[in-house]
């Protein structure tokens, strides 16, 4: 009876399911109102990982979106899917859905590869902007024309390793990802998250952001895009990661972030709070 919009005005606070093009099931949530923002969370995680940043943001009255990427958290658990096309397929399934327009995307890790590839296979029409926080672009790959990145036989040890013991792996990493300030809840908070995370779509997952390229593709976006990362982040090297990928992309602005980790959702989050307000108002000038 009543229309998505006029739902949305009744209740401020939404959870719900959009369906993939496939059929699977993603489940999301839909807080505040004003301008959207759109949150795609990191690998192995899930969309409460945002909850510190769409709490302050909705309050400062922007409409925040997040949703648990297919495999993870609350939604569908395909047994494939997990390469960056129907990845970011997902992504505009989400926007179309809730019929999203001058939407400011932010993503976090893996998430950027989401972004990146939802602004070159589907454009840029509904979207104002993007925040790619450590970020894992432009490409991880150790080859010929790059020789800089990692060799593709560490990354096969690696999955080898998740496949024996990953538990053992995410408490052997989850110090770095954090600061030694941040408290041990926090920081087992965030490690119950991805231990969630079934061991085939993690392994999954992860063969596909490393394994893809991005370089081409950063090139050719043209919405303003706001870079952040720490140089203190041990799971996605700034030089390897953050400044290549603001290099490549024609309308970027780079903030670097002093001491921060790969986890500076949390460990910065009033700094990355006020970053992400100011820079999707900004982009069209709601202030």
């Amino acid at each position: 009876m009543f229309g998505r919009s006029m739902l949305k005005a009744a209740n401020s606070t939404s959870t719900d399911t959009v369906m993939a093009t496939d059929g699977t099931r993603l489940f999301c949530r839909d807080w505040g109102t004003g301008k959207p923002v759109v949150f795609v969370h990191s690998w192995a995680a899930h969309s409460d990982m945002w909850q510190y940043q769409m709490a302050d943001l909705t309050a400062r009255g922007l409409r925040c979106v997040s949703f648990d990427r297919r495999g993870h958290g609350r939604s569908g658990q395909p047994d494939g899917g997990y390469d960056c096309d129907t990845l970011a397929d997902d992504l505009a399934a989400v926007i179309e859905t809730h019929d999203l327009h001058d939407v400011t995307l932010v993503g976090h890790s893996m998430g950027s590869c989401e972004i990146v590839r939802y602004l070159t296979r589907h454009g840029a029409g509904r979207v104002a902007g993007a925040a790619l926080v450590a970020p894992v672009t432009p490409f991880l790959l150790k080859t010929v024309d790059n020789p800089h990145g990692i060799d593709g036989a560490m990354f096969e040890a690696l999955r080898g390793m998740w496949s024996r013991d990953f538990p053992k792996w995410v408490a052997d990493n989850t110090a770095p990802f954090f600061t030694p300030k941040t408290s041990p809840e926090m920081m087992r908070w965030g490690a119950d998250m991805l231990l969630q995370c079934p061991l085939k779509v993690a392994i999954d997952c992860q063969r596909a952001f490393t394994t893809t390229d991005f370089r081409t593709e950063l090139r050719e976006i043209e919405v303003p895009v706001l870079v952040i990362h720490g140089d203190a982040d041990a799971s996605a090297p700034i030089d390897l990661t953050g400044r290549p990928t603001a290099a490549l992309l024609p309308s970027a602005t780079f903030e670097l972030y002093e001491g921060a980790p790969h986890g500076l959702f949390v460990t910065h989050m009033d700094r990355l709070n006020d970053d992400l307000y100011d820079f999707a108002l900004g982009l069209s000038g709601w202030r």
